[in-house]
């Protein structure tokens, strides 16, 4: 048949710019393959599973567009592309390498399987790990010299794939076929026999988003806190998902203005995470700052009680509960709404933030771990260059800073909907007359506060300056003699 060589999408799923994809075309005949893994998709959230399985939808689309076909396989990622390989007889296997413990063990067995080469690249990160570096020749565990470095790297040339039909073999297996077999091993999938191609999902969507927020950009820094409005780019699941290249981002915004630097600056925040991620794979398990694991975070019904109370949007507190509804509800929050429904979770219930960080990555459509993880151990104080243990957010004065006419809240707490913009964000405040002049009843149609703020506060410093063996004032205890 030729020279072969299969292009394996994961978290790739684009043609353009896609150094993996680039790769298997500069062979004679190259294949396109997505192994649909059940166990993984088992463990992925609702709006991220029906967002993966659009966006593998639209990339067969962009396939056929030139006049190829995506080959679809279901079961063990490194059984099902050892075989494909196998059959084909190809010379190589390209795919985009990843940073995530599953993706680093995936990628080993693939490996020892194929009886050829695994052509890693990397697609999914404007600069690849081990690319910035101290002059030490270390990860630098602060963000600013990072930062700083990070801007110095050249942009790699565009992954320029070769045009016109690149496929070698038939369809193995349809994406229908392969949701139905899905379906036969009991995966919960997205009603419908089938999943379409959503334009939300696709490239050509994510590149008209990209220019829209050109149109933005310049503003950033001005309105990038402002979660009551479309005040960010809104690129983060099409990042996710890979349905957008990140190299291809920095390349449109550049950095002529104040904020485009300011947006570009969070796009090197999103490498250091993955950066950070590759470096300590537990990045999701552990505290990358050790003693930090001995915060005697609290456990038992009354904690249960207290996170059940935060998933479910109903701890007395509207920002949070606003937040919480939303992600449920969308798949989306905004990134100020993310910090201080985690600092809630983390910092007033003192519950520990590797329950809430599986909580978010399972609903979140951008649900990434090295991303979810790495802000997660930002707000809780536990990871490098880290919010300080003692920054609380208060989620009151959060609120009424920015949402000060309370539209936010009463768009996802309607029981509020008839309160005013000076009561809203903390109705218990107001007076009974104030309460039954707007229909509600604190405690009937909408909790009381679960905790009192002030109280939580001083809670969570005890706990964090007991197990990091600080005194009071926070200045490193003594020894004893």
């Amino acid at each position: 048949m030729g020279d072969i060589a299969v292009a394996w999408f994961r978290r790739d799923l684009r043609l353009a710019d896609n150094p993996a994809w680039a790769a298997a075309t500069s062979h004679a005949f190259a294949v396109p393959v997505v192994v649909l893994e059940p166990h993984l998709l088992a463990a992925a959230g609702p709006h991220r599973l029906r967002a993966y399985l659009s966006a593998v939808a639209s990339l067969e689309r962009s396939l056929q567009g030139i006049g190829a076909s995506l080959r679809v396989a279901v079961g063990d990622a490194a059984e099902a592309i050892a075989g494909v390989a196998a059959e084909l007889n190809a010379l190589s296997v390209c795919v985009n390498a990843d940073v995530t413990p599953y993706a680093a063990r995936r990628d080993r067995r693939a490996a020892d399987a194929l009886g050829c080469p695994l052509d890693a690249h990397w697609g999914m990160l404007v600069h690849p790990p081990g690319a910035v570096l101290t002059r030490k020749g270390t990860l630098s565990q602060v963000f600013t010299p990072f930062w700083r470095r990070w801007q110095t790297l050249h942009l790699r040339p565009e992954a320029q794939a070769r045009r016109g039909p690149a496929t070698a073999a038939e369809v193995a297996m349809s994406l229908p076929e392969a949701m139905a077999a899905l379906r036969r091993l009991g995966i919960d999938l997205p009603s419908g026999p089938t999943v379409t191609a959503e334009p939300t999902w696709s490239e050509a969507s994510a590149a008209t988003r990209v220019d829209k927020w050109l149109e933005e950009v310049d503003r950033y820094g001005e309105i990038r806190d402002d979660f009551g409005a479309s005040g960010t780019s809104q690129l983060s699941a099409s990042l996710h998902l890979g349905v957008l290249s990140p190299r291809s981002v920095v390349a449109a915004v550049g950095a002529a203005t104040a904020g485009r630097q300011a947006f570009v600056r969070q796009l090197a925040w999103r490498d250091w995470y993955a950066h950070l991620t590759h470096r300590h794979p537990d990045i999701a398990d552990a505290a990358i700052r050790a003693p930090y694991d001995r915060v005697a975070w609290r456990h038992g019904p009354s904690a249960d009680r207290d996170f059940d109370a935060w998933t479910a949007g109903l701890t007395g507190y509207p920002i949070v509960d606003a937040a919480m509804r939303q992600l449920a509800a969308t798949g989306e929050l905004h990134n100020r709404l993310r910090m201080v429904a985690a600092s809630f979770l983390v910092k007033d219930l003192l519950i520990d933030w590797r329950r809430g960080e599986r909580w978010f990555r399972w609903l979140l459509a951008d649900g990434d771990l090295a991303q979810n993880a790495g802000n997660w151990q930002w707000v809780a104080g536990t990871g490098p260059d880290a919010a300080p243990y003692f920054r609380i957010f208060n989620p009151v004065a959060q609120s009424r800073r920015h949402d000060p006419d309370g539209a936010h809240l009463r768009r996802w707490v309607p029981e509020l909907a008839r309160l005013g913009a000076d009561i809203v964000h903390a109705p218990w405040e107001a007076s009974p007359a104030r309460l039954a002049g707007a229909g509600l009843r604190l405690g009937v149609d909408y909790p009381t506060p679960i905790i009192d703020h002030d109280h939580a506060r001083q809670r969570t410093l005890a706990a964090y300056r007991s197990a990091l063996g600080k005194a009071h004032d926070g200045r490193p205890r003594p020894s004893p003699a």
